[in-house]
């Protein structure tokens, strides 16, 4: 079965953004399924000023602490 995109219901988003980046911590659930939380990364493209998707990868310290609190409310909505 492939994904079907209106199957994918969004319970949660908040987005820490900083200098040339953005961070955003999501969670949704499939076909009224499991929730399961989700980590992505924009980046600020210098030459049109447009966020493109990012591997997200490793993380700075403050990156680490500007979607720690995002998780733990994250986390919340997956009860």
């Amino acid at each position: 079965m492939a994904f079907d995109k209106s199957l994918d219901k969004e319970l949660f988003s908040e987005t820490a953004e900083f200098e040339t980046s953005k961070l955003t911590v999501s969670v949704f659930s499939y076909n009224e399924g499991q929730a399961k939380m989700q980590l992505s990364r924009m980046v600020l493209n210098p030459d049109n000023g447009e966020y493109k998707w990012s591997k997200l990868g490793r993380i700075f310290k403050d990156e680490a602490e500007a979607i720690i609190p995002l998780m733990q409310k994250a986390l919340e909505a997956m009860n």
